[in-house]
Parts: C-alpha cells; structure tokens; sequence
C-alpha cells in the first residue's frame, strides 16, 4: 500500500472548523504601530548623496539593475532603496542634477503594477516587453532588447562616450556585457559600494520602519503562542504567525523559519510535525517584512518536560543574547558585543575560544577546506514517516553556534550585512539596526535560537522586539 503523501488528506470537516478557529479570543498584548510609505523626502535625500558620490568618482551616468528571480520577487533592492521599484528594471541616473530619472523595465512575467511601487522621482517609465517564441510568441532576447532600449537612450542623451557606473549583482553580468558591446566607447565601473556605504546608519524615517516590522514579529509570536499546544501542526504555527503580521501589513508569508523536534534543530519549514510532549520548538523570524525593511528574531518554546542538558543550553544562549544586549551603545567594538556574547560558551565550556576564525559551526567544512560528509543515519519522525518519506541523514553535521557570530545588521533584503563577531573591529554608532542571536546545534541532543533586534541610540540601545520575552516560552504537557 502506498502512504499518504499528505497529512491533510482526508482532514474531516470539524478539524477543518478548528483552523479557521486557530485565532479565536487572540489579542496582542501591545497596540501595533504603522508607519506609511518613506517620504519623498526621504529619496531626495538618498539621490543627492548618490549623484554627489558619483561626481567624485567621475561617472557621467549611473545605471542601477535587478531582475526578476520569479515569484515576483527581484534579485536585490537597490531599485527599491533609490526610488522605491519594487520589481525588476534598469534606472538611467544622470550625475547632473538638473536631468531626470528615467527607468527602463516590465520585461519579466512577473507582474506587479502599482499603486504599491510607484517609483519615486522617476518621470519616464520605458515598457520594454516580455520577449520569447514560446510564450510570447515574440522572437527576440529579452536581455538583447533591454541592453538595445538602454543604449539607444543612453546615445540620445549625449552618454556615447562616457564613464558609466553600474550598480547591480551577479544578475546583472549579461546586461552590463550587452552594453559594453554596444558603447565600446564608454567605460563600465561596478560601483554597488555608493549604496552600501549608505546601508550602515538607518534615519530616523527608516528607524520607525524597522521597529514597526519588530513589533509585527512580536505580533507574530504572539499569535504563535497562542496556538501552540500538543495536537497542534507546524503548518497552524506558521500560519497563526503568518496571518497575524501579514494582516497588519506585512509584506510577505515567507522568509522565516519553525522549528520543532525533541533536540531543538532550528531553520526548518513546517512538514506537517505534530507538537508532542517533550518537543522543542523553534520560531526564526529571518525576515518579517514591511515598507520594504525587515526585522529579525528568534524565540524557543519548550513544550512539557525537556532534559537538563536542553534546559542548560537554552539558558546559556538567553545569557549570551543578554551579556552582548548589555554592551550596546554608540563608540563600543562590535568585537568586544561578540565576544560578550560568547562568555556563557567559554564558561560552561562548550567552546573554548570566541574567535570566529577557529569557533566550530553548524555548516563548516572539514578543517582543510575540503567538504565534510554529513552523516548518513536513519533518524526516526514519524510524522514524515507517516507521508511515505524517511529522514536519511543527521543535521547539522556538526555541532556548534549557527554561524561564528552573534549577529548581523538588519536592512532591506539582499543587501550585504556586516557580522557581529570577532573580527569585526568597527565601532557601534547611533543609527545602526541589528540582530542579536545567540544559537547552540548539538545533532540529537540539544538547540537553542533566541535573539532580539537592536537599534543604537544616542546613549545606548533600544530593543525592538520587547514585546515578547527572550527566555524560552514554556507549555504545559498535554
């Protein structure tokens, strides 16, 4: 006989009364606070400093590319960050101020139309079209036509012989390669540093966003909490939490992670694991989004009894999520808040150095560099078994902390974060938006994720996520 292939299947009409149930009596403990759009205002401000860095660099014109990665969704958010696009397209920025913006775009499938993206300080929007004998019907490339479209325009406005600086990622290669062909004449200077160097300091507009998407992930946990019992699926917890931030504006339902088994492994999606006593839950809030910004938390949920070692795991990451949190403050080493966090490691004696170059983690490789196998075991889930499937391998291969850090800044998504951890030597200044997350994997042992999300202010720190205790969440046994 074949097993079900989904836990679902055959789900009688009053457990499918008890999802849309899942929320009832539920009420935050705090009220949620909007904020709207970023001001124009605010990209002014943001093309000013662009165009003055491109003076400096001597590029007559900026060219700034994403594309379309599929499920409406772009490859990265510097279009977004510069005039708030929120899909794929080549901005045409002129260093001279007295020149509009122009933006050459809908060539993906992907369609989203405003409202919601109406790009800011953009006068001319260039339809390029969606290109392809077998879809469209259309011969020709795409990335033929927009390199075609750019170049033609670039030749009308006097840039045919020009210092060009190109902002994008590795999606961008074929359509900065196009153009090279096309102008021989100009010179194509990668320049994504103009806009990271603008990512470290959030202002006050963009400050408001990023707690605003904190407090959706308090909401979001809440909501978790509230549903969260022995019987219960991953998939009820995923979208308890789901539906709560997202009915209050979040942007999407993905981009976080749950959680559970009896050792506390972290960065899952739900499967369809039914919540038992002695299970270890994990919420990893990677990414609640809203107004384009994210925020990021992590919370465990202890359900019934767990054993001494798990307890003393999950204590020592709240400890090292606080002995960090403590250091936060304008002027402090971003080394002296990883090391901090690092100190309930060192005492218990789980690792023997905070020094992120040597610390054992959950995804390295072999000490050589080489790949390090991970082990093959059949481990026992019954609620995969259930669905025909068997789980073939032990993970994480290894034990440690997630990554050799603590941490990492908060921004929009895609771009590149700095790491709280040791080797980084800058120092905190008010302004900055991060994640504090202090994690421990022992394969089928133990785990632990919590952290919490910072702003620096001007004589210290603001936790963004205080409306949900960083010590783990406890339930009673069924």
């Amino acid at each position: 006989m074949i097993a079900s292939t989904s836990l679902l299947q055959n789900v009688s009409p009053r457990a499918e009364l008890r999802f849309e149930r899942l929320l009832d009596g539920f009420k935050p403990s705090f009220e949620f606070e909007p904020v709207g759009p970023l001001p124009e205002t605010e990209f002014v401000d943001r093309l000013r400093r662009i165009r003055r860095e491109a003076v400096v660099a001597g590029h007559d014109v900026i060219l700034i590319h994403a594309d379309s990665i599929g499920s409406y969704k772009v490859s990265n958010s510097y279009l977004r960050y510069v005039c708030d696009w929120a899909r794929e397209g080549v901005l045409v920025v002129p260093t001279d101020d007295d020149k509009p913006l122009t933006m050459f775009s809908i060539f993906s499938s992907s369609v989203l139309l405003p409202p919601a993206g109406e790009p800011v300080l953009v006068e001319d929007i260039w339809q390029v079209g969606t290109w392809g004998r077998e879809t469209y019907n259309r011969p020709g490339k795409t990335i033929d036509k927009v390199v075609e479209a750019v170049a033609s325009f670039l030749e009308r406005e006097g840039f045919s012989i020009a210092q060009v600086g190109v902002i994008g990622d590795a999606t961008s290669a074929p359509y900065w390669s196009g153009l090279k062909a096309r102008l021989p004449k100009n010179s194509f200077v990668r320049s994504e540093g103009i806009i990271d160097r603008m990512q470290k300091i959030r202002s006050p507009r963009e400050q408001a966003v990023v707690r605003s998407a904190a407090q959706l992930a308090d909401i979001g946990i809440q909501a978790a909490y509230h549903v969260i019992k022995p019987g219960v699926t991953d998939y009820e917890i995923y979208a308890a939490f789901t539906y709560a931030q997202m009915s209050r504006g979040g942007e999407t339902g993905d981009g976080y992670q749950i959680g559970i088994n009896r050792y506390g492994t972290h960065c899952g999606k739900p499967y369809g694991h039914v919540v038992r006593d002695g299970d270890l839950i994990n919420l990893y809030i990677s990414a609640v989004i809203y107004q384009g910004y994210t925020a990021q938390i992590a919370r465990m949920i202890a359900v019934g009894d767990i054993t001494d070692k798990q307890e003393e795991v999950l204590q020592m990451c709240v400890e090292g999520v606080e002995k960090a949190a403590a250091l936060v403050q304008p002027g402090r080493l971003v080394s002296d808040i990883a090391n901090a966090s690092f100190e309930p490691y060192l005492a218990r004696g789980y690792l023997t150095s905070a020094d992120s170059r040597t610390m054992p983690y959950n995804w390295v490789s072999e000490d050589d560099g080489t790949p390090r196998l991970i082990p093959r075991r059949h481990v026992v889930d019954e609620d995969w078994e259930r669905q025909g499937r068997k789980l073939m391998h032990v993970y994480p291969a290894t034990l440690g902390p997630h990554n050799p850090n603590v941490g990492h800044s908060v921004s929009m998504q895609k771009f590149a974060n700095y790491n709280i951890q040791s080797n980084n030597h800058d120092r905190l200044a008010e302004g900055m938006t991060f994640v504090l997350h202090a994690q421990w994997l022992e394969p089928e042992v133990a785990g632990c994720n919590v952290g919490d999300c910072y702003l620096v202010t001007a004589d210290g720190a603001e936790n963004l996520s205080c409306h949900t205790p960083l010590a783990p969440h406890r339930v009673k046994a069924g």
